[in-house]
């Protein structure tokens, strides 16, 4: 292990190097691609640098603790024990860096909310999480985009799905696919009883042209009048589009825009996204049955985390995590529920790694 991180560090120093290199300088996509390699490295390679300090100086305290002078040997003693807790810190730290990189992590997000289970409340509490994710979507400083939506008479949603980019966009939502479950007291119930209602998300990395080629006989295009609960240009022309993709089924439609040319390029960046999203699952057989068993059909049952209005608890049923700051998230405050989620998964992944 320690002669890959060598390994690392020279292949750090010889990118630095090369990035003042003139021929680089010259050509940019060479050195955008340089400086991207570079910077990923940056953090393994300080972590190990520092690493190697804190065990060299770890050598020379210990040699300090054999110093006939007593205070000298229990000063030692006492930046021995500092150390190596230190060392163990970043043994830690290492390990989780050395984790091969989510190609996808730094890729824009597509992402898909779905009422299930529960109505009109589903569709309202899809509305909610739409919410959420564009709050913390502005947080972050990303941008956001409605590429399609189906509203309900209620104001809520039956599906909706949004573009969400920016910088690690991907890294720090894909841990939100699943079933939301949401506990509240419907407007319309008269009697204050408590329902259950379930609502599905679907996080999808935005496809890059490179990865999925669709060829045009394989789209089936169809285009028909918008309609939904009012709009200038609803039923008054055929903007509206339908892509079905031929070889795998899988459909999209997209009204939103008074452009059929418009729509028409939203709804291809959404089946790029599904077809990418289709392929990695058939790829990776163990990671699409997890992400099925996560996503199901929107049953109540079949859940991720809760949404309980009458304790203001949000709850993630995999890694048992409680806060009570219901309002706070659904504001798109989600600093202290995402970070546990992507160290959950990055343990997981360690159990798989090789040990320091």
């Amino acid at each position: 292990m320690l002669r890959k991180l060598d390994e690392v560090e020279e292949r750090y120093q010889a990118l630095e190097n090369r990035l003042a290199e003139p021929e680089v300088l010259a050509d940019q996509e060479v050195y955008q691609k340089t400086a991207k390699e570079h910077s990923d490295l940056s953090s393994l390679v300080d972590a190990y640098r520092t690493y190697q300090e804190v065990s060299e100086q770890l050598v020379e305290n210990r040699e300090l603790m054999k110093d006939d002078d007593p205070e000298m040997a229990e000063l030692a003693q006492v930046e021995v024990e500092e150390q190596e807790a230190q060392r163990i810190e970043l043994e830690d730290k290492i390990q989780i860096l050395l984790l091969p990189k989510d190609p996808n992590d730094d890729k824009n997000v597509i992402l898909e909310i779905r009422a299930g289970t529960g109505g009109d409340e589903a569709a309202l509490f899809a509305a909610d999480l739409l919410r959420m994710y564009l709050r913390f979507g502005e947080r972050n400083n990303w941008k956001t985009e409605i590429m399609s939506e189906h509203v309900t008479a209620g104001g809520g949603f039956k599906e909706v799905c949004v573009m969400i980019s920016g910088k690690g966009a991907y890294s720090k939502l894909k841990y939100e696919s699943g079933v939301h479950r949401v506990q509240r007291v419907p407007v319309t119930e008269s009697q204050g009883r408590i329902h259950t209602s379930a609502v599905t998300v679907a996080v999808l990395p935005e496809a890059e042209d490179v990865e999925v080629d669709i060829k045009p006989d394989d789209i089936r295009l169809d285009v028909f009048r918008a309609s939904g609960p009012g709009g200038q240009h609803v039923n008054k022309t055929e903007s509206a589009v339908r892509l079905t993709h031929l070889p795998t089924g899988l459909v999209v439609s997209c009204q939103d825009e008074k452009s059929q040319i418009k729509n028409k390029a939203k709804a291809m960046k959404v089946l790029k996204a599904r077809l990418l999203d289709k392929m990695t699952q058939e790829q990776h057989d163990d990671q699409a049955a997890a992400r099925k068993s996560q996503v199901g059909s929107g049953d109540r049952s079949e859940r991720i985390r809760t949404y309980n209005f009458p304790q203001g608890r949000v709850s993630d049923h995999r890694i048992n995590l409680t806060l009570y700051q219901l309002e706070n998230i659904l504001d798109g405050e989600m600093s202290d529920l995402l970070p546990p989620l992507a160290a959950h998964f990055q343990a997981e992944a360690l159990k798989e790694a090789t040990t320091f």
